[in-house]
């Protein structure tokens, strides 16, 4: 805290928060410590970057007035995280009864015995998300820490890689084999009706073979009885 004899200004460094291509903003607390109004303006180095709400104002005595400065987002960050831009805080006593629209900027002018308080306040950036501390571990009684899925070692990154395979595998593949799997089975379908067919004809053939083959068997012992009866008769007359 930074005290003078009208104001007393919390905290003196502006922080913001830096992250970026988003914007950040801070607040000060100014309390009157006087009797008298009090009236403030604010001014930057940089006046393009930052947003002050309010500017200037009027702190009554024995209050306290509130100003939030906002960092506008940035493209780029600055070398070791280090900002040169400043800001000046004017005070001054105001007549009683003076409000925010009556401030001009001449009340700020020294002249003759007037007194104007002067504050400069530095610009200071913070990591948004600063990295957590690492709790420090004992030798003794400590257990191993239990490894990363990716520190398993070949067995578990070989597993990694069969399962991203599996889920990278393109849809045309599982397609194609289903377009292999069922025109076999159609193959297979036809070679079995053919396999019938033919085994039918098969036993057709077989049947005419037998007809054929008991004819001429029946034929021949017609024959041969004919010519036997015949030689008996001769024979015998």
């Amino acid at each position: 805290m930074s005290t003078g004899d009208l104001l007393n200004i919390h905290p003196i460094e502006l922080k913001f928060p830096f992250e970026l291509r988003k914007q950040s903003s801070c607040s000060m607390q100014l309390t009157n410590k006087s009797d008298k109004y009090v009236a403030f303006k604010v001014k930057t180095t940089n006046p393009k970057k930052y947003c002050v709400r309010p500017n200037t104002g009027i702190v009554m005595p024995g209050s306290t007035c509130s100003v939030t400065v906002t960092m506008q987002a940035q493209k780029e960050s600055p070398p070791d995280m280090q900002c040169k831009d400043k800001f000046l805080l004017q005070s001054v006593v105001a007549p009683d009864g003076t409000t925010t629209n009556k401030i001009t900027s001449e009340m700020f002018n020294k002249e003759g015995d007037k007194v104007v308080e002067e504050f400069k306040l530095r610009v200071v950036y913070i990591p948004a998300n600063p990295p957590s501390p690492v709790p420090e571990e004992s030798d003794e009684g400590s257990s191993p820490p239990r490894p990363s899925v990716l520190e398993n070692g070949y067995q578990d990154s070989s597993l990694l890689d069969a399962v991203s395979r599996t889920l990278e595998e393109p849809k045309e593949k599982s397609f194609e084999t289903w377009s292999l799997i069922s025109r076999l089975t159609e193959e297979k379908t036809s070679a079995l009706q053919q396999n019938q067919k033919l085994q039918h004809e098969l036993e057709l053939m077989r049947k005419q073979i037998s007809k054929k083959h008991a004819g001429g068997v029946s034929l021949l012992v017609a024959f041969l009885i004919s010519l036997f009866g015949i030689l008996a008769g001769y024979i015998f007359k």
